[in-house]
């Protein structure tokens, strides 16, 4: 029998095989391209609208060499090339309306749209803008005296120039930091004219620990309680509704994704949704039984208390808390990116941390947080992630670290955004930073020099 004969019907049914992976290879490098576009507008959009908002200057080139590079692969070498425009309202010299930016000659650009007090969000792929407002990009002085400096303690000072010129892992990048004793105006130091007290930064997943606060408000002002059904799943008789809030909180749902938890580039750079992205996953652990770092679960635990907002939004907290320039931003449907898109300036963030040495109580005497929410959050009850920290709800622990109080607790974000609280010593640090991708602060190490700076 010729073999040629048999072979044929396998080489035809490869064909169709070997031209679906070539689609889906050039599918692929298409998507990627719409992220970049995307991750390029929003970016823009938030970084100059938000500082805009609270009286600040930044750039588009500041922008570019700050928070634009250093991102993932294979994103960074695509969107250098990819031309925005800047749309402001008025006669162009308006607040900013929007930002475009070209990723292919047969789609629309990619779109950020700025609302006045609520930050950017981006469109969905493919929709196109409304031609109502004028290109305009403000003219700002190239070089801006530093208006930030300040003369703090030498030994301090040494810790803080370190940490600027990467000492504290190889290719990082400080922006700010900020050291506060007590409830004192501490100490602080910037590293560009254009990044300053009033300047607003992405807060990354440090917003997790901004979600677990607006939970604990929740419950203390509402009664939400923790440990009841977070409602996921079609009905009561789906297992995903013995997932509780607790559960969401402490990244132990059993949820599976397609992608590592902390990617989920459809939402933070696509234009998708909170509802379509992060709340249909099937269990694949018991809810409480295993440890997953997952933007999802964050996102799931705000969708949770979302009918509290009606009244108590998280504006409204924030202001209460005295984080006047921070903003938390919404997909384009209105849901809250709680697990990242949150901008918030250096000093907001050391406020955030006050309220935690305080156990949640303003300097006013207001109790905004329950009793013992700070001890709640910093807890390490359920399952624990491997690596050099603990986990508590919301919060990373530094349960594990040789020299540093074993009470410290931080919030913590990509590319090196750090609130460290450390309550026995009442004192917080923040330190902000753009961190190129593959580049890591060592938070633990900076802490330990921080506090023998200050004797401690």
């Amino acid at each position: 029998m010729n073999r040629s004969i048999l072979a044929a019907p396998v080489l035809l049914s490869a064909a169709p095989l070997a031209a679906q992976s070539t689609t889906q290879d050039q599918l692929e490098a298409r998507h990627d391209r719409a992220l970049a576009a995307g991750y390029k507008a929003l970016f823009l959009c938030s970084a100059i609208a938000n500082a805009e908002a609270n009286g600040a200057e930044r750039t588009a080139g500041s922008v570019e060499q700050w928070e634009l590079t250093g991102v993932q692969a294979p994103l960074d070498a695509i969107m250098p090339d990819l031309e925005h425009r800047i749309y402001r309202s008025g006669d162009g010299a308006g607040a900013l309306a929007r930002v475009e930016v070209d990723w292919s000659e047969d789609m629309p650009p990619r779109i950020a749209r700025h609302r006045e007090g609520g930050g950017c969000s981006q469109e969905p792929v493919g929709q196109s803008a409304v031609p109502q407002d004028h290109e305009l990009q403000r003219s700002y002085p190239d070089a801006l005296v530093n208006p930030h400096a300040r003369i703090n303690p030498p030994a301090l000072k040494r810790v803080f120039d370190a940490s600027m010129q990467g000492a504290y892992g190889e290719g990082t990048r400080t922006t700010a930091v900020i050291v506060s004793e007590q409830a004192g105006d501490g100490y602080w130091q910037y590293a560009d004219p254009q990044i300053g007290p009033a300047t607003p930064q992405r807060t990354w997943s440090v917003a997790k620990s901004i979600a677990a606060t607006l939970v604990g408000a929740a419950v203390h002002r509402a009664g939400t309680d923790i440990n009841a059904s977070a409602g996921l799943g079609a009905d009561e008789a789906d297992p995903r509704r013995a997932i509780t809030v607790d559960h969401l909180l402490r990244m132990a749902s059993g949820r599976y994704s397609d992608t590592p938890g902390n990617r989920t580039d459809p939402l933070y750079f696509g234009g998708a949704t909170v509802e379509e992205t992060a709340l249909h996953w099937p269990l694949v652990h018991a809810p409480g039984t295993v440890y997953r770092y997952a933007n999802n679960d964050t996102l799931a635990a705000v969708k949770a208390i979302e009918e509290t907002f009606a009244e108590f939004p998280p504006s409204k907290l924030l202001e209460q808390l005295g984080m006047t320039n921070t903003v938390a931003e919404t997909d384009w449907q209105g849901d809250y990116i709680l697990s990242s898109q949150v901008w918030a300036t250096a000093p907001d963030l050391m406020r955030l941390g006050q309220l935690y040495l305080n156990d949640g109580v303003l300097p006013n005497g207001e109790r905004v947080l329950p009793e013992e929410w700070a001890e709640y959050v910093s807890t390490p009850s359920g399952p624990q992630p491997d690596g050099p920290f603990g986990y508590g709800a919301g919060f990373w622990l530094f349960n594990k670290s040789a020299g540093i109080p074993a009470d410290t607790f931080a919030a913590m974000g990509n590319r090196g955004q750090f609130i460290v609280i450390v309550p026995s010593l009442n004192i917080v640090i923040v330190r902000r930073g753009e961190d190129p991708t593959g580049s890591r602060f060592d938070i633990a190490a900076f802490t330990s020099d921080v506090l023998e700076s200050l004797g401690k």
